[in-house]
């Protein structure tokens, strides 16, 4: 029986996209342990939008899938991964510790973003994102080219079609 190498599928997308759409199907299709730092930050009693509380959450949870990875799991981490000299960091250790690494980027127009989070604005216990905040995650947003996605074992863009949680 052939011994599959480690994975790790890092997930990219703004608010909207369907990274916990996209995370969740994966976890079943590829039997992996998915790592979603917003369910974190709101299981330990933090506010999703707390940037130190976030940056520990995302600290740990990249230790554990360190630890993970090291063991021959699939890890999926669903962080958003909006800059690049991240998910350059993330590509290299993994790599290091013989982890395929891909880039699952969720390509989804303005348009539908915006329609999706007021929608999900709506359900109880949602973390509100305001039109004006979703336009500066939009600006912020370092979207990855097709060089970079070269630079992944299994590079590709999923666009809107992806179901939105």
């Amino acid at each position: 029986m052939a011994v599959e190498r480690p994975r790790l599928v890092l997930v990219c997308g703004l608010p909207g996209a369907g990274k916990t759409t996209l995370a969740r199907r994966l976890a079943q299709e590829l039997s992996a342990v998915r790592l979603c730092p917003d369910e974190w930050m709101v299981d330990l009693g933090f506010d999703r939008f707390d940037g130190d509380a976030r940056d520990r959450v995302e600290a740990r949870l990249w230790i554990h899938a360190q630890e993970l990875l090291t063991r021959g799991a699939v890890v999926i981490m669903e962080n958003g991964f909006w800059d690049r000299a991240e998910r350059d960091e993330m590509r290299l250790l993994a790599r290091s510790l013989g982890a395929a690494v891909e880039l699952r980027y969720l390509d989804v127009p303005s348009s539908e973003l915006h329609r999706r989070v007021g929608l999900r604005n709506k359900e109880p216990g949602a973390a509100v994102i305001s039109p004006e905040l979703l336009a500066e995650c939009e600006a912020a947003i370092e979207v990855p080219g097709a060089a970079e996605l070269e630079l992944f074992d299994a590079p590709f863009a999923e666009g809107p079609a992806v179901t939105p949680r």
